[in-house]
């Protein structure tokens, strides 16, 4: 390691703040969604194309940094592409149909992926197997807030100030970024630039490699198709309201914070493959609770945020250790790993909820049956597929 204690908490910091912004592209703009089609024009379903276009481009970000990311510097390929985003995220402010927004949106995810793809190479970089599990699960649980505190936020910003002070807030985030990136002077350069052995389908024909994505993914991504669901079937499948939805979030994501910063010392006492086991085990607990809890009748919005926790419970620790040996045993392709994975976790959630979408309005046990079956993947692969060898 050559980087100092301080540059290397600095440099965790601005991964962190821009990894924060791809989740809050949408997390601050998610309570305008249902307002945009009226101030904009267009209908409810090209409003949630608001949602999806930032996804679909997400998707195609991380296919392409994760391939073509080791001919840059990674500090320049993050610099322009938040100075980008930043200028994007200003562009949606003056746009004036919804279908301009729409494509913006595009744009938006596709910039919004570059931390996602180098980040986890660099904390591998910086420090051992264990200070990089502890360093994704510092980061992960500071991300997690998002999901619960972004919504409050982007509210209060949409009464302040419309639906157009939230993308203001992403450009003005962004630069800051790229001002800091400029004056920083300590920064972990690769260690080697030429082009990484292997490829995408080298990484999908190896065994060890998918049984960590695949189970992360399908762990993950569980989780997040249950968190898009859950506005629509609490309040129309259960009677419940936002209040329901936001007590969910704060509950889950306080519980993963706890046992994601928790993962590096339980590694420590008992190795990363039975953390990753117990923690997928505990994930399909939780849906597997819900289900009977949908089939007894009596389900309410309470129970199901109850039922939620161990869901997060799992995932805050498998998800640290799940993620790193992916990175680890992709044997040098640090950055397409990263954005395998995560790719992988969108095409999950988006298609769990693609299919619960005529359904969801029904209550909780088309959304529970979902995710335990999303669940039960995650463990299959775990049973199935090679572990990496210590």
């Amino acid at each position: 390691m050559t980087t100092s204690p301080a540059s290397r908490a600095v440099i965790c910091a601005l991964l962190l703040v821009g990894s924060l912004c791809a989740f809050l592209a949408t997390d601050l703009v998610l309570p305008a969604i249902p307002d945009l089609p009226g101030i904009l024009g267009g209908d409810f379903e090209e409003g949630q194309f608001v949602l999806a276009s930032f996804i679909a481009g997400g998707a195609l970000g991380l296919y392409v940094f994760g391939a073509i990311s080791w001919r840059f510097d990674r500090k320049k390929l993050l610099m322009v592409s938040l100075f980008l985003f930043a200028l994007v995220s200003l562009a949606c402010t003056q746009v004036t149909g919804i279908w301009q927004l729409i494509v913006l949106r595009f744009f938006q995810g596709f910039l919004s992926m570059v931390p996602a793809v180098i980040g986890p190479g660099i904390l591998r970089q910086m420090f051992s197997e264990t200070g990089a599990t502890r360093a994704i699960g510092v980061l992960g649980s500071l991300e997690a807030l998002a999901p619960a505190l972004g919504p409050i936020a982007g509210s209060g910003l949409l009464a302040i100030g419309g639906w157009t002070l939230s993308f203001t807030l992403l450009g003005v985030i962004s630069l800051l970024l790229v001002g800091a990136l400029l004056v920083l002077s300590g920064w972990v350069h690769r260690t080697e630039r030429t082009e990484p052995k292997g490829s995408y389908l080298s990484l999908l024909k190896s065994p060890v490699y998918m049984r960590y994505a695949l189970s992360q993914a399908f762990c993950v991504g569980g989780l997040i198709m249950f968190v898009m669901s859950a506005p629509v079937m609490l309040e129309q499948g259960l009677g419940g309201s936002l209040h329901d939805f936001i007590a969910m979030q704060v509950c889950g994501v306080t519980t993963f914070i706890i046992a994601s910063n928790s993962a590096g010392w339980l590694i420590d006492r008992f190795g990363a493959e039975r953390l990753i086991w117990f923690g997928t085990l505990v994930s399909a607990i939780s849906p597997l609770g819900m289900v009977l809890y949908a089939l007894s009748g009596f389900a309410e919005p309470i129970g199901v945020i109850l039922l939620f926790i161990p869901l997060n419970m799992g995932l805050g620790f498998r998800g640290p250790p799940g993620f790193l040996r992916a990175v680890i045993s992709a044997d040098g392709q640090d950055d397409r790993a990263s954005s395998l994975v995560v790719l992988t976790i969108f095409a999950v959630a988006s298609g769990g909820t693609a299919l619960l979408a005529p359904v969801i309005e029904q209550g909780l046990l088309s959304v529970a049956v979902m995710a335990l079956l999303i669940e039960g993947l995650a463990l299959l692969c775990l049973w199935r597929l090679p572990a990496l060898k210590d």
